[in-house]
């Protein structure tokens, strides 16, 4: 007998805004990427082991740079 279990990470792009990036300086399209993780059994994802997190990249430079629940929800309204 055997069991599958683990953690699965998914991200999911929320929106897409046009900001200057605080790292390199231009004024470029910044992506609005929400990460949560789940426990899985049987590659069933059955509940969260760690609340979501945001992060905006940066279509420029690459850059990513994590935001809070609100200023995600702000940037997606």
């Amino acid at each position: 007998m055997f069991f599958l279990v683990g953690i699965r990470t998914k991200e999911r792009l929320l929106s897409t805004v046009t900001l200057v990036c605080e790292i390199c300086g231009a004024t470029a399209p910044q992506a609005v990427v929400q990460t949560s993780t789940k426990f899985t059994a049987f590659l069933i994802p059955l509940f969260p082991v760690r609340s979501s997190r945001y992060r905006l990249e940066c279509g420029n430079c690459g850059a990513a740079r994590a935001v809070d629940a609100g200023s995600a929800a702000r940037l997606v309204a």
